[in-house]
Protein backbone atom coordinates (compact mmCIF):
# COMPACT_ATOMS: atom_id res chain seq x y z
CA UNK A 1 0.00 0.00 0.00
CA UNK A 2 1.15 3.60 -0.55
CA UNK A 3 1.60 5.86 1.68
CA UNK A 4 -1.20 7.64 2.46
CA UNK A 5 -0.77 11.60 2.05
CA UNK A 6 -3.81 13.60 4.65
CA UNK A 7 -4.15 16.95 5.66
CA UNK A 8 -4.81 17.09 9.33
CA UNK A 9 -6.54 20.42 10.76
CA UNK A 10 -6.94 21.88 14.15
CA UNK A 11 -5.91 25.17 15.61
CA UNK A 12 -4.61 23.27 18.88
CA UNK A 13 -0.68 23.39 17.10
CA UNK A 14 0.95 21.15 19.81
CA UNK A 15 -1.67 18.32 19.08
CA UNK A 16 -0.92 19.30 15.37
CA UNK A 17 2.47 19.05 15.66
CA UNK A 18 2.74 15.93 17.87
CA UNK A 19 0.56 13.77 15.78
CA UNK A 20 2.10 14.71 12.55
CA UNK A 21 5.50 13.79 14.11
CA UNK A 22 3.70 10.20 15.40
CA UNK A 23 1.94 9.41 11.74
CA UNK A 24 4.88 9.78 10.34
CA UNK A 25 7.02 7.32 12.02
CA UNK A 26 3.91 5.32 11.21
CA UNK A 27 3.89 5.38 7.52
CA UNK A 28 1.39 8.37 6.94
CA UNK A 29 2.53 11.47 5.56
CA UNK A 30 0.60 14.53 7.14
CA UNK A 31 0.79 18.67 6.39
CA UNK A 32 -1.50 20.86 8.65
CA UNK A 33 -3.87 23.70 9.08
CA UNK A 34 -4.98 25.46 11.77
CA UNK A 35 -8.41 26.61 10.69
CA UNK A 36 -10.46 26.07 7.96
CA UNK A 37 -9.97 28.76 5.67
CA UNK A 38 -6.26 27.43 5.70
CA UNK A 39 -7.45 23.81 5.03
CA UNK A 40 -8.93 25.05 2.03
CA UNK A 41 -5.83 26.73 0.98
CA UNK A 42 -4.04 23.33 1.48
CA UNK A 43 -6.23 21.37 -0.63
CA UNK A 44 -6.68 24.03 -3.22
CA UNK A 45 -2.39 23.87 -3.54
CA UNK A 46 -1.51 20.36 -3.09
CA UNK A 47 -4.36 17.83 -4.89
CA UNK A 48 -2.60 14.93 -4.12
CA UNK A 49 -3.75 14.99 -0.52
CA UNK A 50 -6.19 11.94 -0.45
CA UNK A 51 -7.67 12.86 2.79
CA UNK A 52 -8.58 15.05 5.93
CA UNK A 53 -8.76 14.85 9.50
CA UNK A 54 -10.38 17.67 10.72
CA UNK A 55 -11.36 19.07 14.65
CA UNK A 56 -14.90 19.63 15.00
CA UNK A 57 -15.01 22.77 17.11
CA UNK A 58 -12.28 25.57 15.86
CA UNK A 59 -12.68 29.47 16.16
CA UNK A 60 -13.57 31.19 12.94
CA UNK A 61 -14.56 28.72 10.24
CA UNK A 62 -15.86 25.66 12.37
CA UNK A 63 -15.61 22.06 11.40
CA UNK A 64 -18.81 21.43 10.14
CA UNK A 65 -18.52 24.80 7.89
CA UNK A 66 -15.38 23.73 6.93
CA UNK A 67 -16.80 20.50 5.79
CA UNK A 68 -19.27 21.78 3.94
CA UNK A 69 -16.61 24.01 2.05
CA UNK A 70 -14.71 20.96 1.48
CA UNK A 71 -17.62 18.92 -0.08
CA UNK A 72 -18.65 21.33 -2.43
CA UNK A 73 -15.58 22.10 -4.03
CA UNK A 74 -13.69 18.40 -3.11
CA UNK A 75 -16.64 16.14 -3.00
CA UNK A 76 -14.47 12.80 -3.54
CA UNK A 77 -12.22 14.08 -0.57
CA UNK A 78 -12.63 12.06 2.13
CA UNK A 79 -12.95 14.03 5.49
CA UNK A 80 -12.51 12.08 9.58
CA UNK A 81 -14.24 14.48 12.07
CA UNK A 82 -12.22 14.46 15.12
CA UNK A 83 -15.11 15.53 18.63
CA UNK A 84 -15.06 16.16 21.89
CA UNK A 85 -17.88 14.62 24.32
CA UNK A 86 -19.54 17.75 23.71
CA UNK A 87 -20.32 18.12 20.37
CA UNK A 88 -20.53 14.11 19.55
CA UNK A 89 -24.42 15.42 17.46
CA UNK A 90 -22.07 17.55 15.20
CA UNK A 91 -19.67 14.72 14.62
CA UNK A 92 -22.66 12.52 13.91
CA UNK A 93 -24.57 15.73 11.06
CA UNK A 94 -21.04 15.70 9.91
CA UNK A 95 -21.46 12.25 8.59
CA UNK A 96 -24.79 13.43 7.07
CA UNK A 97 -22.94 15.73 5.78
CA UNK A 98 -20.89 13.20 3.80
CA UNK A 99 -17.57 13.21 6.73
CA UNK A 100 -16.22 9.41 6.59
CA UNK A 101 -16.56 8.44 9.98
CA UNK A 102 -15.47 10.84 13.39
CA UNK A 103 -13.39 9.54 16.09
CA UNK A 104 -13.71 11.04 20.35
CA UNK A 105 -10.45 13.22 20.85
CA UNK A 106 -7.95 12.21 22.99
CA UNK A 107 -8.07 9.81 20.16
CA UNK A 108 -5.84 6.70 19.86
CA UNK A 109 -3.04 6.82 17.31
CA UNK A 110 -3.96 3.59 16.17
CA UNK A 111 -7.66 4.07 15.32
CA UNK A 112 -6.97 7.05 13.76
CA UNK A 113 -4.42 5.35 11.17
CA UNK A 114 -7.04 2.76 11.19
CA UNK A 115 -9.45 5.19 10.31
CA UNK A 116 -6.79 7.20 7.72
CA UNK A 117 -6.44 3.77 6.18
CA UNK A 118 -10.08 3.25 5.87
CA UNK A 119 -10.44 6.77 4.34
CA UNK A 120 -7.72 6.99 1.58
CA UNK A 121 -9.26 3.00 0.24
CA UNK A 122 -12.75 4.32 -0.09
CA UNK A 123 -10.96 7.42 -2.26
CA UNK A 124 -8.85 4.83 -4.13
CA UNK A 125 -11.56 2.36 -4.39
CA UNK A 126 -13.59 5.68 -6.32
CA UNK A 127 -10.90 6.64 -8.36
CA UNK A 128 -10.51 3.31 -10.00
CA UNK A 129 -14.28 2.99 -10.64
CA UNK A 130 -14.19 6.69 -12.50
CA UNK A 131 -11.51 5.47 -14.40
CA UNK A 132 -12.80 2.66 -15.32
CA UNK A 133 -16.40 4.05 -16.23
CA UNK A 134 -14.21 6.72 -18.12
CA UNK A 135 -12.40 3.69 -19.75
CA UNK A 136 -15.33 1.79 -20.71
CA UNK A 137 -17.00 4.85 -22.01
CA UNK A 138 -13.72 5.32 -24.46
CA UNK A 139 -13.82 2.06 -25.88
CA UNK A 140 -17.57 1.63 -26.51
CA UNK A 141 -17.41 5.13 -28.42
CA UNK A 142 -14.83 3.42 -30.50
CA UNK A 143 -16.96 0.23 -31.03
CA UNK A 144 -15.17 -2.55 -29.13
Amino acid sequence: MTTPNILLVDDEVPFVETMIKRLDKRGISAMSASSGDEALIQLEHHPGLEAVVLDVKMPGMDGIETLKEIKKRYPLKEVIMLTGHATVETAIDGMKLGAFDYLMKPCELDALIAKVREAVKKKHDHDLKIQQASIDKLMLTRGF
